[in-house]
């Protein structure tokens, strides 16, 4: 694949085993914008088992939903198309066929993915959006699972075997006792499965994130964004098991299960729960990216590639909402002697988490004052970012929060106690903080504050202030600053400098 930076929208359409699915991305970029998102559930591989053949009725909503996403192309403006065909296509008998009559709608050359091309993707796609996952990738199709380890950044040699929720129900003729002989006798041959036992399993696909959905909604868990939401291991094992149990009628009453997802859900519930067991896994990581992803990421260059995710994605957003994107540099360096060893300390972890707050912190500005706080706090905590887990949302958000309120505490979001520490609970506040006494000492504008310092003791803190901009220490200033250092344990005063 070429590696040159795109300019201009990017879209993929994906010819999977289940679904067609047209994405289209602002551009080609570490931290892509979904601009637009449709799929079809065509079934192309529904009878792969049996017949050898695609599904012909799965060919026909196929290339229906080729045509329009053609016509999308064309409407929108996307400069930039990737056609990629996975399992069902690379599989059947004619597939070479399907896809001369799909390229003919293209107008250009259709990837087909081998499956160890497939896997190598997913998993790229998954490191691009968790660039620390150490463990096991899992991204089940609807004709084929996937199965990929990853440690420090990279990808190793994975397998890919034929388990997708569609094989299997036309293998085992829909019953799920036999679909569980299969799964059985195709994971024990995997014997090198037994070297990531213990390790956290990053599950990918859309029946996995149904069951995601069902446990948040168990829990009433406040923060619906997936992307790196965890499930204990036994958790998994449990909601599987229920949902093995349950007919279609009752799997279709769940209000957090996708209709066009039920008759798969039980079969991809066994595969989880099998690998579960092989891995003695001790938690399932849920990771929104995968094959799509790992192709855009594919098609960047070295540069693009090595940006921190996170820091990406929040420039982003603060390009597109902040009064000046570029205070997140002056914010970072300002706030840093909070946060030295003899003060509050941080860790390189918590660095990167604070610079990503500091970037952020004016995003909220545009709304009426009452309801920035928690504008911000709820902006930055279900933003599309990749590169942080949900415990990192939650600092940025409530540091967003604190920036606009002090030391108040928000209430919008319900429980949200045992997300994060009390040692993060009291970092946000300090750093929110810190950047409410930034922005009004700044006035809102570049330049001014790097001429100021902090100074910190034992039993103060103290902000130098130029004497050319001596007037702009008032009341307010002294308030916030007064705030900030009781937040530290610190008295606060202010020295006018030459």
């Amino acid at each position: 694949m070429s590696r040159a930076k795109q300019g201009g929208r990017f879209g993929i359409v994906d010819l999977g085993s289940n679904s067609v699915r047209l994405v289209v991305y602002a551009s080609a970029e570490r931290s892509p914008v979904l601009v637009f998102n449709e799929k079809v559930m065509a079934g192309l591989g529904r009878s792969l088992a049996s017949t050898g053949r695609l599904d012909p009725k799965g060919i026909d909503r196929a290339l229906d939903g080729l045509r329009r996403f053609m016509a999308l192309r064309e409407q929108i403006g996307v400069p930039h198309l990737v056609v990629a065909a996975t399992a069902a296509v690379r599989d059947a008998e004619d597939g070479a066929e399907f896809l001369a009559r799909a390229e003919k709608i293209c107008g250009f050359k259709i990837e087909l993915l081998s499956g160890a091309d497939e896997a190598r993707i997913s998993a790229q796609g998954v490191l691009s959006g968790i660039p620390e996952a150490d463990g096991l990738v899992g991204d089940l199709g609807g004709g084929s699972l996937e199965l990929v380890p990853v440690s420090g950044g990279k990808s190793g040699t994975g397998a890919t075997l034929p388990l997708g929720p569609l094989r299997l129900i036309d293998l085992a003729h829909g019953s799920l006792a036999e679909a569980e002989a299969v799964v059985d006798r195709a994971l024990g041959e995997q014997d090198w499965l037994k070297e990531f036992q213990g390790r956290p399993f990053y599950a990918v696909g859309g029946v996995w994130r149904n069951l995601a959905r069902i446990h948040m909604a168990q829990r009433s868990y406040p923060i619906h964004v997936l992307h790196q939401y965890v499930i204990p291991a036994r958790d998994a094992t449990d909601i599987s098991k229920v949902i093995e149990k349950l007919g279609p009628k009752s799997l279709a009453q769940i209000p957090d299960v996708s209709e066009r997802r039920v008759e798969a859900l039980p079969f991809g519930a066994l595969v989880l729960d099998k690998l579960i067991a092989v891995l003695k896994a001790k938690e399932v990581i849920i990771s929104a990216y995968g094959l799509r992803e790992g192709i855009l990421f594919d098609r960047l260059d070295k540069k693009e590639q090595a940006k921190d995710p996170l820091l990406a994605g929040c420039r982003d957003l603060a390009g597109r909402l902040a009064r000046f994107p570029q205070h997140g540099n002056e914010f970072n360096k300002w706030t840093a002697p909070l946060f030295a060893d003899d003060v509050f300390g941080e860790t390189p972890a918590e660095a990167r988490l604070r610079h990503a707050a500091c970037i952020l912190a004016d995003i909220g500005w545009y709304v009426h004052p009452d309801y920035r706080a928690h504008h911000a706090m709820t902006q930055i905590l279900l933003a599309p970012f990749s590169g942080i887990d949900h415990a990192g949302r939650l600092f940025l958000a409530r540091v967003g929060y604190h920036r606009h309120e002090g030391k108040g505490e928000p209430e919008l979001l319900g429980n949200l106690s045992g997300i994060i520490t009390e040692r993060d609970h009291e970092r946000a506040l300090v750093l929110g903080l810190a950047l409410r006494l930034a922005f009004t000492l700044s006035g809102a504008t570049l330049g001014m504050l790097p001429k100021t310092c902090f100074e910190i003791g034992k039993n103060t803190i103290t902000l130098v202030v130029p004497k050319k901009y001596e007037a702009l220490v008032g009341e307010i200033v002294v308030k916030r600053l007064a705030a900030l250092g009781r937040a530290i344990g610190r008295k606060g005063d202010i020295r006018v400098g030459k």
